[in-house]
């Protein structure tokens, strides 16, 4: 039984315990995200329908359990099982259990998000998609409480994660000239797609700090992950950078899982060992020593039982046979997942390096990256109504009020990541784009039905449930108020109005 600790990283428990709970985790707010978002944006009555996007292919090439038919009904069931599935893993069940339960519970979760995003169209365009699908299918072959985690999957782990940072740097480098200047955070913190509580504090310090960041950035995102590969403590002192780094993300704005996602895969290269030497209350689950008296003690069966195992020594192992197989199925993922790393790996060095892109239709060996370019002013997209009969500019015209994205002056923005607001995400989008866009012309239509499961996606709808009888779409300028400013007015934002985007349009022009 030696031989299979060859394949095996007993002192890397903790690190797996944090991958599988922390990926099941984001499955499980991605799920909650779409069972509340998706019907409203995609379903029978959404802005981009699923049944007409799946019926406009003659042969739809992406897998998705939809292609035999749609409906909101098997898409809340979907969400559902997702949530049950990714909650039963954070609690570490079938954790408990021979490694295979682990795996299809994970390949479950995969199967039921690759579904839902391969239909989601521009709402689900994002890179933290594919990053969950490809982090979902790579957590699945860490093997369960009753086996070491395989060392070959932990470098695959940390193959994705290395990816992940390093990609995100040389978009940076090979993208706008603020990148290389260090300038990029003079406008990065006020000009981010959704602002957080601290965005405003983070833009306000002082432009050197500033450069430091860029330099802390480019450093952590750079140099960092190579180190992720390198011996003890290394690694592990690698992980806990990209980990400082992400947190600091994390306070300056709100990015959906994506931090959160780093977070979790860094910890692919923590060793229990290191963690113990620095923190001495955190246990050293298993040892080499402890495995290998628990495979002497092995009769051939999982003698644990199906719930055995969890915290503290092994409690059982499985016998050669099972041992056996185990140690295949998850060389030959992990051989699998680094036959697919080729791609993502010729497209680092490439000078015409792809962002936030698949190789194939599976979404398993991507290329990530994000802010190649930093937008240098802040405008924002403002939708506004009138109960008025004449949409003139003295009509009294009200605006609709969004979650995430930034409206009155005076509001703190809120902290919502790793929860992802869909809806917001795009419209910021819009000003860099075109407004002229399908979904947000269904999206004034629902407007002017005030449709309620759109207005469920507002934070205030100014009309309380009543048709508005105009629509108008204008533009603004937002920046953030100096401290002296805010001290004067406690306004947060100071908004310069524009112009004018989309003229009044009532329900019948829309229709038309």
């Amino acid at each position: 039984m030696d031989w299979v600790l060859w394949f095996s990283a007993p002192d890397y428990e903790l690190a797996r315990i944090v991958l599988q709970r922390g990926v099941a985790a984001l499955y499980f707010v991605a799920f909650l995200s779409s069972l509340n978002q998706f019907p409203a944006l995609l379903g029978e009555r959404g802005l981009l329908p699923v049944p007409d996007f799946v019926s406009a292919f003659h042969r739809l090439r992406r897998p998705t359990l939809f292609r035999w038919g749609y409906s909101d009904r098997l898409l809340r069931w979907m969400c559902a099982g997702g949530l049950v599935v990714s909650g039963l893993i954070v609690l570490g069940i079938p954790q408990l259990g021979p490694p295979w339960i682990p795996l299809v519970a994970f390949l479950i979760l995969w199967v039921l998000y690759m579904s839902i995003v391969n239909v989601g169209q521009t709402f689900y365009g994002f890179g933290w998609e594919m990053l969950l699908l490809e982090a979902g299918f790579t957590v699945a072959f860490l093997g369960s409480d009753q086996s070491p985690p395989p060392t070959a999957m932990l470098l695959v782990t940390a193959w994705l994660a290395f990816r992940l940072e390093f990609g995100a740097g040389m978009i940076k480098i090979r993208g706008g000239q603020e990148w290389r200047d260090l300038t990029a955070l003079y406008y990065h913190h006020e000009t981010q797609p959704m602002p957080g509580p601290l965005s405003r504090q983070f833009h306000l310090l002082p432009k050197p700090l500033h450069k430091v960041e860029v330099v802390g950035n480019h450093f952590a995102q750079l140099v960092v992950p190579f180190f992720l590969f390198a011996p003890q403590p290394l690694a592990t002192i690698a992980a806990a950078i990209v980990v400082v780094t992400q947190l600091w993300l994390i306070l300056s704005g709100n990015f959906a899982w994506l931090n959160w996602s780093a977070i979790v895969l860094a910890f692919s290269a923590v060793s229990d060992r290191v963690v113990h030497a620095v923190l001495p209350f955190m246990p050293v689950q298993y040892s080499s020593e402890s495995w290998a008296v628990a495979a002497s003690r092995s009769d051939g069966v999982w003698s644990g039982g199906l719930f055995a195992g969890g915290l503290g020594e092994p409690t059982g192992y499985p016998g050669d046979v099972f041992s056996w197989i185990w140690s295949v199925v998850a060389l030959a993922a992990a051989v699998f997942l680094a036959v697919l790393g080729y791609q993502p790996l010729k497209n680092l060095f490439s000078r015409r390096q792809l962002m936030n892109a698949a190789f194939n239709r599976w979404m398993l060996g991507n290329t990530y990256g994000a802010f190649g370019s930093v937008t240098k002013r802040r405008v924002e997209i403002v939708v506004e109504g009138t109960l008025d009969d004449d949409p003139s500019d003295d009509a009294d015209w009200r605006e609709y009020r969004f979650k995430g994205k930034p409206g009155e002056p005076g509001r703190l923005p809120r902290q919502w990541a790793p929860y992802h607001l869909r809806l917001d995400w795009l419209m910021w989008f819009l000003p860099l784009r075109t407004v002229h866009e399908e979904w947000f012309y269904a999206f004034l239509f629902k407007l002017l039905e005030a449709d309620p499961a759109i207005l469920r996606l507002l934070r205030a709808d100014p009309f309380h449930g009543e048709r508005p009888r105009w629509i108008r779409v204008r533009n603004a300028l937002y920046e953030f108020s100096s401290r002296e400013r805010f001290r004067e007015t406690h306004e947060r934002w100071n908004i310069t109005p524009l112009r004018v985007l989309i003229r009044p349009i009532e329900l019948r022009d829309v229709a038309a």
